[in-house]
């Protein structure tokens, strides 16, 4: 690959999305351009995990951004959102993005060739307007995935089953043809590899180890937010979505009522939490405390003020994605009580490296027991275990510069 490329990003989620797909699309865009690639970002109006387009954005026509001295350019698609999604109205809230998208690429085709496409994944079928981009113009694209939607589709019944035949079929196709596939676990790129027969790129999501660290003197910092010196937070930030199976926190709350000294704190949004809010409010519970989506500014704090953090999957879906948030909590330094089966990957990072604690998805008992454990034992050594590994193997300078040196092969 030439020096300083021309590239061309697809994604539906991008910056200003603090969380998810959106956060790490957008961070890449970003350091492509600080790095002298002329880059363009073909994204959608920031709507995660909210499902609601944020302010100041409108989102009911294209709009183009400039930033970066030029060298970053993002051109926003009108789509439909919807406020509660389901299987059917996240296929059209994609498919009314991938419409809208497909007209900006056309007008891309005449201009000057980009080098590099990135498409993004989910939605997978974005794949297809990479290889029209290719058809014509040529380039590289690199088909990277964050989520196996597909898959994750179909372990929770979120679509009837007579559509996965045709969805896994195209899936295949789009692996088949793109230059390089690259994902963020190892868990799935064992199973894309049996879905085809080729090189999978290993692309984790990075964190900003600068930006992202370990504080002393978090007790100091707990009356900040609210909280006393005493308590012992126990932090769940992110989406609050279907995979998460949060509902489990609130029957563990009630049953741990008796401990004032542990505190739930629920941080982030999603299409669950006004459920999730109702549901604590008719238990009468004072110790689930919910949190807004906190800027960049401030994160670093609020992380540091946790005891205890929460990464919760479904059974069913604990191979099928790698957790985000993960990362940043790696990062500074923070104690990670993680749900996930044997034999997935998520499993076997937290296992070989002891940088956390494992609880069986979906076993209430155990994820209380060890939530209390967790509150009371000295897991030091996990946490100076977690800092180490997020220098050492998600450092977002090492991944991306990495990643791009095995594109110029």
């Amino acid at each position: 690959m030439a020096v300083k490329e021309r590239v061309l990003v697809l994604g539906i989620n991008c910056m200003p999305e603090l969380i998810g797909i959106g956060k790490y699309t957008g961070e890449m865009a970003s350091w492509l351009a600080n790095n002298g690639y002329e880059t363009v970002v073909v994204t959608g109006f920031p709507y995660y995990p909210h499902w609601e387009v944020q302010k100041p954005y409108s989102g009911k026509f294209y709009k183009k951004e400039l930033s970066h001295r030029g060298k970053l350019c993002i051109y926003r698609c009108p789509m439909y959102v919807p406020a509660r999604p389901t299987g059917l109205k996240r296929m059209i809230h994609e498919a009314s993005f991938f419409i809208s998208s497909f007209f900006i690429i056309f007008r891309l085709l005449f201009r000057k060739r980009y080098n590099l496409i990135f498409s993004v994944a989910p939605p997978f079928h974005l794949g297809f307007l990479a290889l029209f981009y290719r058809f014509i113009r040529g380039g590289k694209i690199v088909y990277h995935i964050q989520d196996l939607q597909v898959d994750s589709a179909k372990e929770l019944n979120m679509l009837p089953k007579v559509l996965f035949p045709l969805l896994f079929s195209m899936e295949r196709f789009i692996l088949k043809k793109v230059d390089h596939v690259s994902t963020i676990s190892e868990g799935m790129i064992k199973q894309l590899k049996s879905k085809v027969k080729r090189e999978v790129l290993f692309f984790p999501n990075w964190v900003d180890t600068v930006r992202f660290y370990p504080l002393n003197n978090n007790l100091t910092r707990k009356s900040v937010w609210g909280f006393k010196q005493e308590d012992k937070i126990v932090l769940y930030s992110g989406s609050m979505g279907e995979k998460q199976g949060l509902d489990v926190l609130i029957d563990i709350a009630e049953n741990l009522q008796w401990n004032k000294a542990i505190q739930f704190v629920l941080c982030g949004t999603g299409p669950y939490k006004k459920s999730l809010i109702s549901a604590a409010k008719e238990r009468g519970l004072s110790n689930v405390h919910f949190f807004p989506l906190q800027d960049n500014d401030v994160f670093n704090d609020f992380l540091n003020i946790a005891d205890v953090h929460l990464v919760l999957q479904k059974g069913d879906a604990s191979d099928l994605v790698m957790p985000s948030k993960l990362s940043t909590i790696l990062s500074v330094g923070g104690l990670v009580l993680v749900t996930a089966n044997k034999e997935t990957a998520l499993y076997k990072v937290i296992m070989e490296n002891n940088i956390g604690v494992i609880v069986p998805a979906e076993n209430e008992a155990e994820l209380q027991k060890q939530i209390e454990l967790s509150c009371s034992g000295d897991y030091s050594l996990f946490r100076e275990n977690a800092r180490k590994y997020a220098e050492q193997f998600l450092d977002k300078e090492n991944i991306l510069f990495d990643l791009l040196g095995r594109m110029r092969k």
